[in-house]
């Protein structure tokens, strides 16, 4: 998505995980539309929180309004290769904060460079640490998230 846009010059920013924080970057940058990677869609000049419905509804509006299919609505986003390893963890060190851990998220992203992104971040669900990689190759990306999800084991 983020290359789509900034291939049609469509201002992007990301923002933490939750609805909270893209709607707070919303208001901060006078937008209207923003979502997660989960599928929650938050229209701000309909509904304040991601809502399934709302988002589906804009979509059918965008179809109506083009005249064009979904396919031809989409044509210009590639799906990435995306790889999400969970890494459980428990005690009270953080292991996001190690210097290991934040190496080898660096060695990663500089590796993957515009090409890709790497995100880390603790599931507010349960004891879990989230490393996820999106790049253009399906194998390189798994052995990225792999890797530091090994840094992350290595520093609970």
């Amino acid at each position: 998505m983020e290359l789509a846009l900034q291939s049609l010059g469509i201002p992007f920013a990301r923002a933490k995980v939750g609805d909270r924080y893209v709607m707070e970057l919303l208001q901060e940058k006078g937008w209207r539309i923003g979502a997660e990677n989960s599928g929650h869609v938050i229209v701000l000049d309909k509904v304040t929180t991601g809502d399934g419905i709302v988002a589906a509804l804009q979509v059918l509006a965008s179809v109506a309004a083009t005249g064009m299919d979904l396919k031809a609505l989409s044509d210009g986003m590639t799906l990435l290769p995306q790889v999400l390893e969970n890494v459980r963890f428990s005690g009270s060190v953080d292991p996001l904060q190690s210097e290991p851990v934040l190496a080898a998220k660096d060695k990663v992203e500089n590796k993957l460079g515009e090409q890709g992104r790497v995100l880390l971040r603790k599931s507010g669900t349960e004891p879990l640490i989230r490393v996820m990689v999106e790049g253009p190759d399906a194998e390189t990306v798994n052995a990225y998230a792999l890797e530091i999800a090994e840094a992350v084991k290595a520093n609970c």
